[in-house]
């Protein structure tokens, strides 16, 4: 008998609860009207890129990117705080919604389309900021932003995306599994500095990245900028809710019925 499950098959209550806290979270922010969505995804980009910057920071003096990943830590820590999102924290919670009918396929598609580009105008702008009150971080984001340019359309950047994806969504419920806030910082603290150092392709810091490189005077063309944010989310998306959000939500199947039957 699995440790998450009671004798009778079903999962525990912590389990339960849990689902619980999704479908109502979930439920909020597919409500949310348009500016409100506009203003915590414009955070969101803002929160990462403040991580953006301590990794930088960190990898142009020490030399060392696994060190800098550990700085990163600190803007998925903002991220949980401000109580801004990314367009990758948005799969899992609206996601558990939406298939316990607590919210609409079209009011995701929205969360999802809104979220995502005000993320990235959030980014640019701390980019932008950074490249021009700190030019000697010129090198690094050049660095950085060709390396995510060059990785293309392939198998090989695809699994890059698919484990980002599962990782931030696998952050996301771990969050969620409890109410204390020193909690959850936990999670941001360990799976932040895993998505960067082991540089896996994420569409909103990845591109952010990418736009910095050509802030920097790099080789980079429009059409390469938009194809590393929309390979790249097709990844996260399909690691985000295959991987994770799916088979977690067959674990609580029962409440999932009950709450589909109760609307």
């Amino acid at each position: 008998m699995s440790s998450s499950e009671t004798r009778d098959g079903h999962p525990e209550p912590a389990v339960e609860e849990a689902f619980d806290r999704l479908v109502e979270e979930g439920q909020e922010r597919l409500e949310r009207p348009l500016l409100a969505q506009v203003s915590t995804g414009l955070l969101g980009g803002i929160d990462v890129g403040f991580g953006i910057l301590a990794y930088l920071v960190v990898e142009k003096e020490t030399g060392e990117p696994l060190l800098a990943s550990l700085a990163f830590g600190v803007g998925f820590v903002a991220l949980l705080l401000a109580r801004s999102e990314l367009f990758t924290e948005n799969f899992l919670v609206p996601v558990t919604s939406v298939v316990a009918r607590h919210g609409t396929w079209w009011g995701l598609a929205r969360l999802w389309a809104v979220t995502a580009l005000t993320n990235l105008l959030g980014g640019a702008l701390v980019i932008w900021l950074l490249v021009t009150a700190r030019p000697d971080l010129e090198d690094v984001v050049v660095e950085n932003g060709l390396h995510y340019a060059g990785l293309g359309v392939s198998g090989e950047s695809l699994a890059l995306a698919v484990l980002a994806g599962a990782v931030i969504t696998l952050m996301t419920r771990m969050q969620h599994a409890t109410e204390s806030l020193g909690v959850k910082i936990v999670p941001a603290l360990l799976l932040g500095p895993l998505l960067v150092g082991a540089q896996l392709f994420h569409c909103i810091l990845d591109t952010v990245l990418v736009m910095g490189a050509m802030m920097a005077g790099a080789d980079i063309g429009l059409g390469t900028l938009v194809q590393v944010f929309a390979w790249a989310a097709l990844g996260n998306v399909l690691g985000g809710i295959g991987l994770v959000t799916a088979i977690r939500l067959l674990r609580v199947r029962r409440r999932v019925a009950e709450a589909r039957a109760a609307v």
